[in-house]
């Protein structure tokens, strides 16, 4: 079931219109001043992807160009990235650890030298 967007002649306002029956479809009308002087913009579309298709996108060579596995700010940015494409909410705690060490990514660490 597509959405229409609108833009109302009257007060300009957009007004998007889901048509749930293409073969008749209802008149279209401004939401915001009920006038029936609206015309059809183009609007952009979204296409879902599936969980293959964000995982092979995550391991593309060109999206990696930027990782540094060394560098904890580079590892932080790219866990970040992962977990919007995968629609991920990482929550605060892992946010926070990110954060931690991307401060701390030019400190040395005792465990370094064990």
């Amino acid at each position: 079931m597509p959405i229409y967007e609108y833009l109302c002649q009257d007060c300009r306002k957009r007004s998007s219109i889901l048509v749930l029956n293409l073969c008749n479809p209802a008149p279209a009308s401004c939401r915001h001043c009920g006038s029936s002087k609206v015309e059809r913009l183009m609007s952009r579309f979204a296409s879902p992807k599936s969980e293959e298709a964000r995982l092979d996108s995550l391991a593309d060579p060109s999206n990696l160009g930027g990782l540094d596995e060394n560098d904890p700010q580079s590892v932080a940015r790219f866990m970040k990235t992962m977990g919007k494409e995968m629609g991920e909410d990482l929550g605060d705690d892992v946010e926070s650890m990110m954060e931690q060490a991307g401060d701390n990514g030019d400190r040395t660490d005792s465990t370094d030298s064990l």
